[in-house]
Parts: C-alpha cells; sequence; structure tokens
C-alpha cells in the first residue's frame, strides 16, 4: 500500500469517526497539537474533542465530492477534498459544503492530522 492510500485510509476512517460522534476515535487520530482553522481563526484539539463528546456538535453526514487530492512530502501528507456534511451544533441543524485540506504526519508509526483547514464552496 502506498503512503498516500495510507493516509487517505485513514482519513476516511476519521470522517467515519465524525459520522459515528465517537470523540474518542476522532481524538485519536489528531495530534496533540492539532488544530481547525476556519473563517473564526483556530480551534484546538481539546474543543472539538470536547464539543463531540458532550453532543453539543453531531455529525450525521460526511461525504466527499470527486477524488481527494493527496500528496506526500516526506514524512507529511496533504489530502485535499470537497466535502460535504451534515449534522447539528447546539441542538441547531447544519448542512456544509466546504474545501477541506488536512496535514499528516507520521509519529510513532501511525499518521496522525496536525492541521485541518475548511473554506466553504464558492459556486
Amino acid at each position: 500500500m502506498s503512503i498516500e492510500s495510507e493516509v487517505l485510509e485513514v482519513s476516511v476512517g476519521w470522517d467515519a469517526a465524525l459520522v459515528r460522534n465517537d470523540a474518542e476515535a476522532v481524538g485519536a487520530v489528531m495530534d496533540d497539537g492539532w488544530v481547525y482553522v476556519g473563517s473564526t481563526g483556530a480551534t484546538p484539539k481539546a474543543d472539538i474533542v470536547g464539543w463531540i463528546a458532550s453532543g453539543q456538535l453531531a455529525h450525521h453526514t460526511m461525504e466527499t465530492v470527486g477524488d481527494a487530492r493527496v500528496v506526500s512530502y516526506g514524512d507529511s501528507v496533504i489530502v485535499t477534498a470537497r466535502k460535504q456534511s451534515s449534522g447539528t451544533w447546539d441542538g441547531v441543524a447544519y448542512t456544509a459544503d466546504e474545501w477541506i485540506s488536512e496535514v499528516y504526519v507520521r509519529s510513532d508509526g501511525r499518521w496522525l492530522c496536525v492541521l485541518s483547514h475548511k473554506c466553504p464552496v464558492e459556486v
């Protein structure tokens, strides 16, 4: 299996953990220094995992639209894809159509995400 295939498998598994709202499994894919960067700035791992664990953030769907771009640079891999998702935030339903880039690094023989960046799809 290629490095790119390994990381894409991890990314797909992470999406599945998000849809299961399995905070422990979601957090296991993230490096402790992981951040999510969106329109309001950077959000740390502890916030995202805590919101999922408490039910404040719940994912119902997460689908990749088209093929993901997966490129390796030494011991780092960047996954970029268009993803559509739905869920609830504080009990209020949401849908999202976003471009997502994830940066993975190999740590102790496994791939961990160190950064996720999202921006809305403009049509």
